[in-house]
């Protein structure tokens, strides 16, 4: 996982179904179930998917932490048009993946790199961003700064989306998110996960200012019946913490 030093301690182990990923200590780092490799077999990375809510079609996605490859796995067997690149700063973590988590070989779509996720960014060099890097159960402070939150917004093609997960228990929530609504001229939404103890953050560049609840509905329909995901329920869900009409969700403004 990013960070100052790579953590090489990995644990791999199986319970009822689902392998479980642990670097660095007992916190599960990522999961899969042995029957579906490629399914996302933890909440928060399911929601992590909302962003389709409002991105529908990425082109080329840069995802900064690998874990046991979940999201990147998930988004090479679904999203066939959209390219990926993983930055991962601990080689570790890396072989791990590709032994015992069905993480696919390097090829035309995917790239997993060696290297510090902070140093990653370039303009325009993607149109979507993700963004789950922790340190002794924390963000990572170079991927939660300023600069690093500017640079992610410059990274982003239009329309991008750049996706964060945070716990909800983090007690520096609330001021991460005003630096990222000032990177972003606030076009800025969280979503609670439906079952983890995450809030999933989701900025934006490039798109409309606010979108109505029925369009969001009707969106949400289509991604459930493609992808498997309780969309409709992640719509809901959007109400608890934006800024929001009976009619509509304000994204930005």
């Amino acid at each position: 996982m990013p960070g100052k030093k790579p953590k090489s301690s990995i644990a791999v182990s199986d319970a009822r179904g689902v392998r479980t990923l642990h670097v660095g200590g007992e916190a599960i780092q990522s999961a899969m179930r042995l029957d579906d490799p490629h399914a996302l077999a933890l909440d928060y990375t399911r929601c992590m998917m909302a962003f389709l809510l409002f991105h529908p079609e990425p082109r080329e996605a840069l995802m900064i932490g690998l874990g046991g490859g979940s999201l990147a796995k998930f988004f090479w067997k679904n999203l066939k048009k959209t390219k990926i690149r993983v930055i991962e700063l601990d080689p570790a973590v890396v072989a791990a993946a590709r032994m015992h988590f069905s993480l696919p070989p390097d090829g035309a779509r995917l790239a997993v790199e060696i290297g510090d996720g902070a140093e990653a960014l370039a303009p325009e060099c993607c149109d979507v961003l993700v963004l789950d890097a922790y340190q002794d159960e924390l963000h990572v402070p170079k991927l939660a700064s300023a600069e690093f939150y500017d640079a992610a917004f410059l990274a982003l093609r239009e329309p991008g989306a750049l996706v964060v997960n945070f716990m909800n228990d983090d007690p520096k929530f609330d001021a991460v998110l005003q630096r990222l609504e000032r990177a972003f001229g606030g076009a800025v939404l969280a979503l609670p996960a439906l079952y983890d103890p995450n809030i999933l953050v989701f900025a934006f560049r490039g798109i409309a200012a606010s979108v109505a609840w029925s369009a969001l509905r009707e969106r949400g329909e289509r991604l459930e019946a493609r992808y498997g995901l309780p969309f409709t329920r992640y719509v809901s869900r959007l109400r608890q913490m934006n800024r929001c009409t009976a009619e509509e969700l304000i994204i930005a403004g």
